[in-house]
This record gives C-alpha cells, structure tokens and sequence, in this order.
C-alpha cells in the first residue's frame, strides 16, 4: 500500500472504487487556495490595499491572503456554504449557478469599494470558477429576473461553458474588463483558478479583470445557436454597445492577470499518486469538452480497446482527463454533468470486468446537485437491475443524481472551497 503525504492509498487492485475516491480527493487537494494564494503573493504593498473577489474558492483565497498578509480590507462572493473565516475581508454568499439578489446587492457594493481609488492605492483581486454568477450586475434596463432566465436556459441548453461566458459579459456591468475598469488608476493583481478549458483568464468567471474583442453581434449569434429567445431588454443591450472593454483598453494598462491553479497541476498529481500506486497512467486532456453521454461513450470504446491489448501481469491502466462536459437537458430527472458521464459510461461499458471509474466536479457540486458525481464498477447495472432502477430511463430522463443515489455510489464531499473543473479516471485492470 502506498501513502500520500496524509493517508494511505487503496490498492487499485483490491480497492478499485477506494482506489479512485482517493485519487479524486488528491486533485482536489493540489488546488487548495491555501497553497496556490500564498506561493503567489508580492509582499504586501504600501497604503491603501483593497481586497475583492468572487467564485467557489474566492472566500478560501481570501483566508489564505490574510494568513500572510494578515486583516485587510475587502469584499469577497462566494456560493452559500463556502464562506471562510476572515479577519478583515467581508465575506459575502450568493446563490449559484442562477444569480440571485445577495450576489446583486453585494456587487454594488463591491463597485462603490473601488470608487475613488487613486494611483498609490492597490487592489487585489481573487477570481475563481462560478464567479461568473456571483458577480451579477446586469446591463442597460436588464432586471435581474431577466438575467436570471437567460442563465437557465443557457445552462440547459447544452452550450459549452466559454459561449456562455462570451454571453454573460454583454449583458454584464461587470464581466470583460469592467471590474477592473472601476478600480483603474489604482494598481491590480489578480490571482486566479481556472475552471474553463484552455485557462483563458479572459473566460474564468467571464472575465472580470481582463479584456474580449467579442462583440454584442457574437453573444445574439450564441442566442440564436443555442435557439434561447431573449427577454427584450436583453436584445436591446445587444442592439448596442455593451461595456466590455477591448485587451488593449488602458483602464486594464496597470492589471496584471496570474492564473495560480489549473486542472492540468490536479491531473498530474493524482497521476503521481496513481504511478506510485503500480499503475500507468495516460492523461487524455485536462479541456475536454462536449456532451457528457457523448464524452462516456468515446471513453469507455477507449477503455475496451486498451483492456484487449492487455496481457495477464500488466500493470493497471488509468486515463485521466479533465475540462468542462455539457447535458443538454431533454427530461425532467435531476442530474450534472459529472453523474451523467458516469451513468452514460456504465451504459456504455455494459458490466465489462476489471473497469471501474469515478467523475467528480473538484467544486463538490454537480450541476445545481450538493454532489460531485459517482463511482461506477462491473456490478454498477446488476446492482441497478435489483435495486429496480433502470440505467437507460434514468440517461434518458437526465436523472444521473437520482439513480446513483438509489445504488449509494454518489461522491458527497461537500464545499471542497475550490474549483478547477471536472475530473475523471478510468482504471482498468488486466485480466485475470
């Protein structure tokens, strides 16, 4: 058996499931704010300092900014659930993935924060996944039930996470530039952990720091492709000029931008883990993209095909991959992206021995569900079978959570206080 750096590591062999759980929490563990944020900190400037953020993992970056820095100034909003202790930096939780007032009202506030900030003044910024629908604060006449809407559509409608986000900053006051924009002449640092395929800072919480040459014509065109029918107010936004600022703006001329975690550091540690443990390891991506069911079934041909190559002796397999899956919802279940690649997956494999898997959301929540994802193994359908779940219905009705909640397979870790996307791992076994 081997150790990580705090507890021992299941045999993939005799454990698989356990196996995978731990390799799961390992990636988790590499993205903690609390190691990123204080390895990527300056000194703490002279004068005024003003500390803001927003995202699942913002509040546990400001506790690691004051573990160095000690009490400062600021406002952070993250998702209900996830704030931390701070000792000067106000902590504020909003809902998430739909806006709400909360997320409103102390964005307003945040935008009053940076008023009057002068050249010697220094902001630090601390931008993470979901921030995109905790920093609201809706463009032109759009009101806030608006906004809402289209982001509920958007989220069921299968679009991929950077046309959402592309979407999001022309309806935004915030979003592209603005934020910094508010702070400019003050100085800006902005740290961040990325959640989106690629870490294009432009994309993590839609940009709030950095500037997009997309124009309000691009964010109707993801209307029409994802056919979401715009609230008027909407359409009259991006009738117009929006606000988001174009890179070269010189409101962005004194923020520098420093994405500090990303899913590709969290792929590789737990392929650390996993090649300490006697396996080989193959990372397939850390930016997939797609339909989750689409994904799984790529996936589990793949799992198949490297199984027929293996001979009795071989060391286990596992394929790693990480980015951002879409569900286009079609049924009435409940149900993530995580849960339904798994679900799909299992389908996909139909019982084949010696493959076990696990697709968990690093933020702890799939979809709008308090659950990560789910472990699959060979007995997944039998045990479904008996359980009088039926795999198929439940893919068809978008209702992963529910039926790996019958079975007792479901990863709840609860608020892991970051985010760096999805992560998956298929461990496959020789043949015995």
């Amino acid at each position: 058996m081997t150790e990580t750096a705090a507890h021992p590591v299941p045999s993939p062999s005799d454990a698989p499931e356990a196996f995978l759980r731990c390799l799961f929490d390992v990636g988790v563990a590499a993205a903690d704010p609390m190691r990123a944020v204080p390895a990527a900190l300056p000194p703490r400037p002279a004068g005024r300092v003003v500390v803001l953020g927003a995202g699942k993992a913002s509040a546990r970056m400001a506790e690691a900014v004051e573990s160095a820095w000690g009490p400062c100034e600021g406002l952070v909003i993250t998702r209900y659930g996830y704030a931390r202790p701070t000792q000067g930096v106000e902590i504020v939780e909003a809902a998430h993935p739909v806006p709400d007032e909360s997320g409103a009202r102390a964005t307003a506030r945040m935008l009053a924060l940076l008023e009057g900030l002068g050249e010697d003044d220094f902001v630090l910024a601390l931008i993470s996944g979901g921030g995109s629908a905790l920093l609201i604060q809706p463009a032109g006449e759009i009101s806030l039930a608006e906004k809402q809407k289209v982001n509920a559509d958007l989220l069921a409608s299968g679009a991929p996470i950077g046309q959402m986000n592309t979407l999001r900053k022309h309806l935004s006051r915030v979003k592209g530039g603005q934020l910094a924009a508010a702070a400019f002449p003050a100085r800006m640092l902005a740290l961040m952990i990325s959640d989106v395929p690629g870490d294009d800072p432009a994309f993590i919480a839609s940009g709030p720091t950095v500037g997009d040459r997309t124009t309000p014509a691009d964010a109707s065109a993801i209307l029409a492709r994802w056919r979401i029918e715009p609230p008027a107010a909407v359409a009259r936004v991006l009738a117009g000029k929006t606000g988001v600022l174009a890179p070269d703006d010189p409101r962005l001329a004194r923020v520098e931008n420093r994405v500090i975690a990303a899913p590709s550091q969290s792929l590789e540690a737990a392929a650390g883990i996993a090649r300490a443990a006697g396996c080989r390891v193959e990372i397939l991506g850390d930016a997939l993209e797609g339909e989750a069911r689409d994904l799984a079934a790529d996936h589990a041909r793949l799992a198949l095909d490297r199984q027929a190559a293996m001979a009795r002796g071989d060391a286990p397999l596992v394929l790693l991959s990480g980015g951002e899956c879409t569900v286009t919802r079609r049924g009435d279940g409940v149900g993530g992206p995580n849960a339904e690649y798994a679900l799909a997956l299992a389908v996909a494999l139909n019982a084949a021995p010696g493959i076990h898997a696990i697709a968990c959301d690093t933020d702890g929540v799939d979809g709008a569900a308090e659950v990560a994802g789910a472990v699959i193994g060979p007995g997944t359908l039998a045990r479904a079978h008996a359980a009088g779940c039926v795999a198929d219905a439940a893919l068809a009705a978008n209702d992963s959570h529910g039926f790996f909640a019958a079975l007792g397979d479901q990863v709840i870790p609860g608020p892991t206080l970051t985010n760096v996307n999805d992560f998956r791992a298929i461990l496959i076994l020789p043949p015995r």
